[in-house]
C-alpha cells in the first residue's frame, strides 16, 4: 500500500499522478448525460439486446465454473466472466434493477436458516461482535489515515473509500460531502471483488472445505403452491418493509427479518429453490463484474493497484483477529475470519451457505458490520478530518 509524493506545486490528484486520467476529468469522472457513479449506458436501443448478452455470458461462466466443481460456481463464474469481458471493452450492461429482485431472494434463504435455536445463542457471540466493531473502526481509520496522507486524496473521499462494508450507503453519502463518488466506487469494487474470489477458493485449496449441496433446497418442480406464496410474501414484505423504515442494505435486510419470522413461527419449512438461488447467484455476479465497464487499466491502474493492496490488509487483519479470537471462543479460525472478511453483505451470505459455515453466525456479524458503519459514518468522518487538519497544521 505504497502511495506516490505529489510533485512540486502540484495538487496529488492532478498532473503526474497515474491517478488520473489523460482527458482533464476526474479518476472515470462520466459524460454530462451520465449519472455520476454509473458505468456508460451505450445505446438504449440495443440495451435490451445487451443485458441479454450480459446475463447469458455470466450463466456460461456459472455453468464451465459448476462443471469443474469450483466454489460458488454460478456467482463466481459470472463474476470471472463478466470482470474480464467488462476491462476487455465489451458492451456489456450492469444488471443493476435486477440485482435489486434477485437480493430479496437471498435474504428469504437466509432468514429460513434462523430457528429459536439460533436466536438462544446470540447472548454468546457478544465478545465476537464487540470484536468486528473494534476491527471496524481500526481498519477504516488506518486505511484512511493512508489515503489522505500518504496518497494524498481528500478527506472525504479518503475515509469513505476506507470503510470496509456499506458500498452503496458511503458512495451517497461520500457524494454529498465532496467526495469523489468515482474513487469510493472503483476502491469497494475492487474491496468486494478480490475478497469474494480469494474467501471461496482459500477455503476450497487450503481448508478443505466442499461447496454446499444446493440439491438440498429442493427445485422448482416440488415446492408447494402454499409454501411459494409464502415466501414470495416474504421476499415483497420484507423489501417494501426494508425500504420504508429506511435499513441499509434494505433488499437483503427486508427479507431476511420477515423471513426469519416466518419460519421461526413454522410457518413454513421451505427454501427458495435451488434454480432460483442459481440465477441470484448470476446476476449478483455478473452487477460486480459489470462494475468495471467503461474503467481503462491504463488511466486507473494506480488506484487499483492501491484498492488491492487495502483489500489484502483487510483480510490480513481479518485473520489476526481471528487467530485471536478463536482460544477465547472456542470457534474455528476459518468461521471467524469468513465473519470477519470485508465482502459485500450479499455475497459473504452466499459465500457462507455455499461452504456450509454456521450462516446465521456469519450472516449477523456481517449485517452489525453494515448497519454500524452507515450509522457512525458522518460522525467519524468528523473526527477523522479534525485529527487530520490539526497534523496538517502541527506538520
Amino acid at each position: 500500500m505504497s502511495g506516490g509524493a505529489a510533485q512540486s506545486g502540484e495538487s496529488p490528484d492532478t498532473a503526474g499522478n497515474p491517478d488520473q486520467p489523460p482527458n482533464g476529468r476526474n479518476l472515470g469522472e462520466p459524460p454530462k448525460d451520465q449519472e455520476a457513479g454509473e458505468p456508460p449506458a451505450g445505446n438504449p436501443k440495443t440495451r435490451p439486446f445487451r443485458m441479454a448478452m450480459t446475463l447469458a455470458l455470466g450463466a456460461g461462466g456459472g455453468w464451465l465454473f459448476y462443471q469443474l466443481a469450483m466454489p460458488l460456481p454460478w456467482m463466481i463464474g459470472a463474476l470471472v466472466v463478466t470482470t474480464a469481458l467488462s476491462l476487455a471493452g465489451a458492451p456489456l450492461v450492469r444488471p443493476k434493477r435486477l440485482r435489486l429482485f434477485m437480493v430479496p431472494v437471498l435474504g428469504v434463504l437466509l432468514g429460513a436458516s434462523f430457528t429459536p435455536d439460533v436466536v438462544d445463542q446470540t447472548a454468546k457471540w457478544l465478545v465476537s461482535l464487540t470484536a468486528l466493531i473494534v476491527y471496524v473502526l481500526l481498519v477504516t481509520a488506518c486505511v484512511a489515515y493512508y489515503l489522505a496522507r500518504v496518497a494524498g486524496w481528500d478527506p472525504p473521499t479518503a475515509y469513505f473509500s476506507a470503510s470496509p462494508g456499506g458500498f452503496g450507503e458511503m458512495a451517497l453519502l461520500g457524494e454529498a460531502m465532496g467526495a469523489d463518488d468515482r474513487k469510493i466506487s472503483l476502491n469497494h469494487s475492487v474491496r468486494i471483488l478480490i475478497t469474494v474470489m480469494v474467501i471461496p477458493f482459500w477455503f476450497k485449496l487450503f481448508e478443505g472445505y466442499e461447496p454446499g449441496n444446493m440439491a438440498a433446497l429442493g427445485d422448482v418442480a416440488h415446492i408447494s403452491i402454499k409454501d411459494a406464496a409464502i415466501l414470495v410474501g416474504c421476499a415483497v414484505v420484507g423489501f417494501w418493509l426494508g425500504r420504508r423504515l429506511n435499513f441499509p442494505a434494505a433488499q437483503l435486510l427486508g427479507p431476511t427479518l420477515v423471513s426469519a419470522i416466518v419460519h421461526m413461527a413454522d410457518l413454513t419449512k421451505a427454501h427458495p429453490p435451488q434454480e432460483i438461488v442459481a440465477i441470484a447467484q448470476v446476476v449478483i455476479g455478473a452487477a460486480i463484474g459489470c462494475r468495471f465497464i467503461g474503467i481503462s487499466l491504463t488511466q486507473v491502474f494506480g488506484v487499483m493497484l492501491r484498492a488491492s493492496g487495502i483489500t489484502v490488509f483487510m483480510l490480513s487483519t481479518a485473520l489476526a483477529f481471528a487467530w485471536v479470537l478463536a482460544p477465547i471462543t472456542g470457534l474455528p479460525v476459518t468461521t471467524l475470519w469468513l465473519t470477519f472478511a470485508p465482502g459485500g453483505l450479499a455475497e459473504m451470505t452466499l459465500i457462507s451457505l455455499s461452504l456450509g459455515i454456521d450462516v446465521a453466525f456469519v450472516s449477523v456479524h456481517h449485517m452489525v458490520r453494515v448497519i454500524f458503519l452507515v450509522s457512525i459514518a458522518a460522525i467519524a468522518f468528523k473526527l477523522l478530518n479534525r485529527v487530520l487538519e490539526k497534523r496538517a497544521k502541527g506538520g
